[in-house]
């Protein structure tokens, strides 16, 4: 996850290894990490959860993952998630990350549902 920092931002000089599977585009394409970039992964571990731990692309190389990432495609919802947490999982896999949600928002939206 992100490093303290005093921006919301790091990039990487080195771009050293990083599980391409919990990645957002802009940290597989340009090594640039922030909360956002976290809130892309959260939404990769919500998946997880819901598809009761399985590893999210497993059958899926590296490559093939960052294609389908390019094209726009995002993983499948689990058959245990309600559409109301799949639809959060949707808007943490945003492409641009000023279109994801902060973790305050996803809290508060997490909250919510657990009102329910």
């Amino acid at each position: 996850m992100t490093r303290f920092v005093l921006d919301d931002q790091y990039t990487s000089s080195k771009c050293s290894k990083f599980p391409v599977k919990w990645s957002a585009p802009e940290v597989i394409k340009y090594c640039k990490f922030s909360s956002k970039s976290d809130v892309w992964s959260f939404g990769v571990l919500m998946w997880e959860i819901y598809n009761e731990g399985r590893i999210p692309y497993e059958n899926r190389s590296n490559l093939e993952v960052v294609e389908s990432l390019n094209a726009g495609l995002r993983l499948l919802k689990p058959r245990l998630a309600p559409d109301s947490v799949h639809m959060l999982m949707e808007w943490c896999w945003k492409e641009k990350p000023e279109d994801r949600p902060s973790f305050a928002l996803l809290l508060h939206e997490l909250a919510s549902l657990s009102d329910l």
